[in-house]
């Protein structure tokens, strides 16, 4: 068994023939499937379908009845399991955040077994936690009970990140957030993707994230491979019926024109709204203390943005108002054609854009559930 530290880096990753069950049922049937080096890989299908348990094979959460799966070539049955698993961050939909921790111990725990110094430890949970939008002055001393959901999956994938590896392994991770909360995780996950530039695989049963997040997406059913291939691939040259159904490409050519806002906005929830004569500290503390990393700041329709949690520290520290901390966000219509408002979106470089009706927020507009549209 190999004893040192498993990889550096991940030219590849091979799952060949791999086939688990319990009972008489098939988890995983006979799974072939290579994972490219640097690529993000979502494992997408119905519930029971295999991906999780394909997915936690690799990282022998779960051992295959036969078959192999390697990493660079080598069988990770050659690896210390333990070895294996700091080597590959981990990351699912409950977390798993230590209670009596607080998060600075959460996120540097691993650290720690590895016998890195407290300072050095300390310094990689600031950078983490700068690193997915939690200012580590407000949040390093907090206990997960103290959180959001949305704040503890950030910590959930900081812990994840913090022996750098080089391999990810994600489980639904964003699958119990609202979509205001989801929406911008996805958006920060892609830039530290882009910034990490690691191997991730990724389970959802979401098409719209898969196609919003994967390079390449893997269809699993009935504990098999259906079909792996880009987004493209999948929606023009679909293997059978049940991917065009996952994909619905039969929606392909529905009359997009006639569409408008109203039909794909999403509610709006008060309490992501921050309203006119509220300072900047007490915005923070709103914030804070409800959970939130984004909110809208909303004045009148002249007077719109969008801020996140350091936006808001940041104008406390610089003396700023909460309005000059705010980012302008895109406002539209419920009426206006869907191809207007998703042409704007794309020329300004924004993700979503504030619904108004009556001079009132009424929605929120994502550039992603435009997508289903489209498809």
């Amino acid at each position: 068994m190999v004893s040192r530290k498993p990889f550096d880096r991940i030219d590849s990753c091979r799952l060949e023939k791999v086939t688990k069950k319990y009972g008489d049922r098939f988890a995983v049937k006979n799974l072939n499937l290579e994972i490219q080096g640097g690529e993000l890989l979502i494992l997408i299908g119905r519930s029971g379908s295999g991906k999780t348990t394909a997915l936690r094979m690799i990282n022998r959460l779960i051992e295959p009845d036969s078959g192999s799966i390697s990493v660079n070539g080598i069988d990770v049955r050659e690896f210390d399991p333990i070895l294996l698993r700091r080597n590959i961050g981990y990351v699912i939909q409950n977390i798993g955040l230590l209670p009596h921790l607080r998060v600075s111990e959460n996120i540097g725990l691993i650290l720690k077994l590895e016998s890195w110094k407290e300072e050095k430890i300390r310094e990689r949970v600031k950078y983490l936690l700068n690193l997915v939008s939690l200012p580590p002055q407000i949040f390093m001393e907090r206990y997960p009970h103290e959180l959001s959901g949305g704040q503890q999956q950030r910590v959930g994938l900081a812990r994840a990140m913090a022996m750098d590896p080089p391999l990810f392994l994600m489980d639904e991770p964003f699958g119990a957030l609202d979509p205001l909360l989801r929406s911008q995780l996805q958006d920060e996950f892609c830039k530290i993707k882009k910034e990490l530039g690691r191997t991730i695989v990724f389970v959802t049963h979401d098409i719209n994230e898969a196609f919003r997040l994967g390079d390449r997406i893997a269809v699993m059913n009935n504990a098999e491979l259906v079909q792996v291939g880009t987004p493209e691939e999948l929606i023009f040259s679909p293997a059978n019926d049940l991917v065009a159904e996952i994909v619905d490409s039969k929606r392909k050519y529905r009359h997009i024109d006639a569409l408008k806002v109203r039909d794909i906005m999403q509610p709006l929830e008060k309490r992501y709204i921050l309203y006119p004569g509220m300072s900047a500290a007490s915005a923070l503390d709103y914030m804070v203390k409800v959970g939130l990393e984004v909110a809208l700041v909303f004045w009148n329709p002249e007077n719109t943005g969008r801020v996140y949690l350091n936006d808001v520290l940041n104008a406390v520290s610089s003396g700023k108002s909460l309005e000059e901390a705010a980012k302008p966000l895109p406002l539209f219509s419920p009426e206006i054609s869907l191809l207007e408002a998703l042409a704007r979106l794309k020329a300004e470089g924004e993700s979503m854009g504030l619904v108004l009706e009556a001079d009132k927020p009424a929605g929120i507009l994502f550039s992603d559930r435009v997508l289903e549209n489209l498809i």
